[in-house]
C-alpha cells in the first residue's frame, strides 16, 4: 500500500509516519509534502497513492484547496486539530479524520475502516469537503456594540443598527430608533467587524446598512445620492471611486 502524507509539522509528520509504519508495516509513504503548491504539482505529477493523510491547515493555506487544482480518487484521511464536534457530520466513508496528537488506537480505526470501505475505488464526497472549508473559514461579525447610556453601559444589537458615520471626530451610530450613540471605534475598524452583505462604506465618512437605504439619485460627477432611514443632516453621497462597487453590493 502507497501512502502519501501532507503534514508541514516535522514532529507530527515524523510521528504519523512512524505510526503508519507500526500499523502497515508493508505500506511505502512514497512521500511527505508540507505545503498545498507541492501536494498540487506531486499529484498532478505522480500516480496517485492507495491512501492520503492530509493536514488540514497547511503552512499555504488549507489543504481543500488540493482539490480544486487535482483530480483525487483516493480514500483522505485528515489529520487536525480542530474540535472533533466541529467534524462530526463531515466523517463520510470518503472522508475520516484524526484529531492531533494522533492516538494510535484512533489511527488503528481508521485503517480498519480502510480495509473494510475504502478497498474500492471511489471519490472524494466533494460537498463534504466544500461544507467544512464552509464552516471553517466563514468569518464572525459583530452582533452587538457596547454603548453609555448616561452613567451606565448597555448594548445595541446589530439588528437595531441603520448606519455608521464620522462626526466632529466622533464616530457615531444612528438605530432605526432614531437614536445616536457614540462608539469607541474608527470607520476602517468597523469595515473589518461588519457583515458586508449587510453594510457597505459609501465614503469617508459614512457605513450604511443596506435596509436603511429609502432612496438612490443620481447626482453630478457621476456619484450617487442617497436617502436614509432614520434622516440625517448629513449629505449622503456615494463617492464617485464606490459606486461600482456600491451598484454590485446592491445587486448581489
Amino acid at each position: 500500500m502507497k501512502v502519501l502524507i501532507i503534514e508541514d509539522e516535522i514532529p507530527a509528520a515524523k510521528r504519523l509516519s512512524s505510526l503508519v509504519r507500526q500499523f502497515r508495516p508493508n505500506a511505502q509513504i512514497v512521500e511527505v509534502i508540507d505545503s498545498v503548491e507541492g501536494a498540487i504539482k506531486w499529484l498532478n505529477t505522480f500516480e496517485k497513492p492507495d491512501l492520503l493523510f492530509m493536514d488540514i491547515q497547511l503552512s499555504d493555506g488549507l489543504s481543500f484547496d488540493i482539490f480544486n487544482h487535482s483530480e483525487i480518487n483516493t480514500p483522505v484521511i485528515f489529520t487536525t486539530a480542530y474540535d472533533q464536534y466541529m467534524l462530526k457530520a463531515f466523517k463520510v466513508n470518503s472522508v475520516d479524520y484524526l484529531l492531533k496528537p494522533i492516538d494510535p488506537d484512533e489511527l488503528e480505526k481508521a485503517f480498519l475502516k480502510f480495509d473494510t470501505i475504502f478497498r474500492q475505488p471511489q471519490f472524494y464526497d466533494k460537498s463534504a469537503i466544500e461544507n467544512l472549508l464552509k464552516v471553517m473559514t466563514q468569518k464572525e461579525y459583530k452582533s452587538r456594540f457596547i454603548v453609555k447610556v448616561g452613567q451606565q453601559l448597555t448594548y445595541i444589537s446589530i439588528e437595531d443598527i441603520s448606519y455608521f458615520y464620522s462626526e466632529d471626530g466622533l464616530l457615531c451610530v444612528k438605530t432605526k430608533n432614531g437614536k445616536r450613540h457614540i462608539l469607541d471605534y474608527t470607520l476602517d475598524q468597523l469595515e473589518q467587524v461588519l457583515d458586508p452583505s449587510e453594510f457597505f462604506r459609501i465614503n469617508r465618512k459614512i457605513i450604511t446598512r443596506i435596509n436603511a437605504i429609502q432612496k438612490i439619485h443620481t447626482y453630478f460627477n457621476s456619484r450617487l445620492k442617497l436617502e436614509l432611514h432614520p434622516k440625517t443632516e448629513l449629505e449622503v453621497i456615494v463617492s464617485r471611486d464606490r459606486v461600482g462597487d456600491f451598484k454590485k453590493w446592491l445587486d448581489n
